[in-house]
């Protein structure tokens, strides 16, 4: 797949250049794809944590529905004796 790509110029902090690097050297890839990689890294934890918050929040919401329905049901449904 061909990734259509731009140029970006940033400033960083040395150490993180420095780390940028030897990062670069000890893998055998470019500056650049050490720091796509980053982003790319960051970005899928952003979006687990935003799927997790969301799920939770879908399981609080059922857990309400089932309790109301489970309400109703008991006070429309006979017992069965």
């Amino acid at each position: 797949m061909v990734m259509k790509v731009e140029k970006l110029t940033i400033s960083l902090p040395k150490d993180l250049i420095a780390l940028t690097d030897k990062i670069a050297k000890e893998r055998g890839i470019s500056r650049s794809k050490v720091v796509s990689a980053c982003l790319q890294e960051f970005a899928e934890k952003r979006l687990r944590a935003e799927m997790e918050e969301g799920y939770r929040a879908m399981a609080e919401e059922q857990k309400r529905f089932a309790k109301m329905s489970f309400e109703l049901q008991r006070r429309t449904v006979p017992k069965w004796e």
